[in-house]
């Protein structure tokens, strides 16, 4: 008997700090998340819904220390497939792309985040590991929002805007699937060439935690740049390279539609450390609106 009772009195006082942790915890509450512009590092961000957006920039992951639930409501796990960004709507569904390897997964974008305009996009140490991060900071991705994915996962939440679902065209691309690495068929994986159909692209639904479906696409490491800002006028964009004179900025001309547009950019640079560089000397100039980008 008094065996018996001097093994129970621990077992009592765990379950009750166990109960105790919970009640602690708050309770996860999915919802849409768009919010009001916001200052951040010396940045405004300026949140905007976005169903088609293709972007590069730099990746991190996400430190140790997070708080229980992400922006939108859900539980944090650095085992899932997800991610911060700074002006999305939340939740989105995106492709992420590891440029230096090619490797691809679909990811939730939940949180806002990373808090440094130096960085486009932070994911959770699962997905790191999946696409193949060399290290923890300063690795170039291409984050593709994928409309279908992102407006079932939107309204798949509460107090969600009701939008119209358009589907994307499926891009011509050389791509294969890969089981995730360390599993016993990673090691006789190789990519097959030939135009393919993205699983991220096969349907709607969508689920909390997505799977994991790494696939192969051609690297385009490419090269780093800092992004000013893009005017329709030539002499607005001429008076924001003065105002960043000395630091080698050049005028890019495109054409949106119709519209030319006038790109103020820095560089190439051959490492994101000085990227980082710039991209603060630019910051400090008065342009806040400056990112890092790849092409």
């Amino acid at each position: 008997m008094g065996q018996h009772f001097r093994s129970a009195v621990p077992l009592a006082m765990t379950a009750a700090l166990l109960l105790a942790s919970c009640q602690h915890a708050p309770p996860a509450s999915p919802h849409y998340l768009l919010g009001a512009p916001y200052q951040v590092g010396g940045a405004w961000y300026y949140p905007r819904e976005s169903y088609e957006r293709s972007e590069t920039g730099i990746a991190t992951v996400y430190p140790s220390g997070h708080a229980d639930l992400t922006a939108d409501g859900e539980v944090f796990d650095q085992t899932a497939l997800a991610a911060a960004h700074q002006t999305l709507q939340l939740p989105a569904i995106a492709r992420l792309t590891n440029l230096e390897n090619g490797r691809q997964v679909v990811v939730r974008i939940n949180d806002r985040g990373p808090a440094t305009p130096h960085r486009l996009i932070e994911v959770t140490r699962r997905t790191a590991t999946l696409l193949g991060f060399t290290a923890d900071d300063g690795v170039r991705v291409r984050l593709q929002v994928l409309p279908v994915e992102s407006h079932a996962a939107v309204e798949a939440v509460p107090g969600a805007p009701k939008l119209d679902i358009a589907t994307a065209p499926v891009g011509d691309v050389q791509q294969s699937d890969l089981p995730p690495p360390g599993s016993a068929a990673s090691a006789q994986a190789v990519r097959t060439p030939g135009l393919t159909q993205s699983p991220a692209t096969t349907g709607a639904a969508v689920n909390l935690r997505l799977p994991e479906t790494v696939t192969q696409a051609p690297p385009e490491p490419g090269n780093l740049y800092v992004r000013l800002s893009s005017f329709q006028n030539f002499e607005y964009a001429a008076i924001q390279r003065a105002r960043v004179a000395g630091l080698g900025a050049s005028i890019v001309s495109s054409v949106s539609g119709r519209a030319p547009v006038f790109s103020v950019t820095i560089g190439p640079f051959t490492t994101v450390q000085q990227a980082d560089v710039v991209l603060d000397q630019v910051i400090r100039a008065g342009v806040t609106d400056a990112r890092i980008v790849v092409e």
